[in-house]
């Protein structure tokens, strides 16, 4: 039986990636977009002419409803979802004191509400089965903290212990949620931070060396997801090249 992963945000950077690699790796893959219709249609069908499965799917994470209309058609396509990669994300530089409610209220929607919302849609079918992956996109700037991204920081703190109540609640019924700590990985998304001073500071201190390729992050994901990672559960994962040890 091919199993269904659901990755969100995956257009562009670290989803885009983790779409192809599990596509390559033999799941349906559900990927799912804002607003980029036309990207994503590039996207799918590009996996298709592969050979393998895909479906775009138009969701925003932190609207309850939209979840549930995207989960109904994937449902129709490909069957429930076994493995959700909540990676659908917002980052905004930005001096502390200058951050507004709405930039608070918009950061905890996108980063922490929306991966609340897909776990909480996706759970009671993978424990009916009793087989599921939850994998969690975090961040470095969830353990060490933000300077100029605190709500960012922050939503991401709230998404590794989101992962770790998820475990202890589900993975006896065999649902395991881990989350990856990522940290300098060039993407789009890095781009503003890597091209000042102080993100190339942070890239020269790395200890291994190199800043990080989506790839790093796909070889982890596509573990996280397989049978092989069935004693893990509740782990915050550091891909980081040696930024942080905790």
């Amino acid at each position: 039986m091919t199993r269904v992963a659901l990755v969100t945000g995956a257009t562009r950077g670290i989803g885009l990636g983790l779409a192809c690699r599990l596509a390559k790796e033999g799941y349906s893959v559900a990927l799912t977009y804002r607003s980029r219709s036309d990207l994503a249609k590039v996207i799918t069908d590009q996996i298709k002419a592969d050979g393998h499965h895909a479906l775009a799917i138009q969701m925003s994470v932190e609207n309850r409803s939209s979840v549930r209309q995207a989960l109904g058609l994937i449902n129709k396509h490909f069957g429930s979802v076994d493995v959700l990669v909540n990676n659908a994300a917002i980052a905004q530089e930005k001096p502390f004191e200058t951050i507004t409610d709405q930039d608070w209220d918009e950061m905890m929607g996108v980063n922490l509400r929306g991966p609340f919302v897909c776990s909480q849609e996706c759970l009671p079918n993978m424990v009916e089965q009793g087989w599921g992956r939850v994998i969690n996109v975090s961040s470095i700037g969830g353990q060490w903290g933000g300077i100029n991204q605190v709500h960012y920081a922050a939503s991401k703190a709230g998404l590794i212990n989101l992962t770790r109540s998820l475990a202890r609640l589900y993975s006896g019924s065999g649902v395991t949620t881990n989350a990856l700590a990522i940290g300098l990985v060039s993407t789009d998304m890095s781009a503003t931070e890597l091209a000042t001073e102080a993100g190339q500071a942070k890239v020269r201190a790395i200890p291994r060396g190199r800043i990080g390729t989506v790839r790093d992050i796909a070889d982890a994901v596509t573990f996280l997801a397989s049978d092989q990672s069935d004693y893990v559960t509740g782990q915050t994962i550091n891909i980081n090249g040696g930024m942080y040890f905790g």
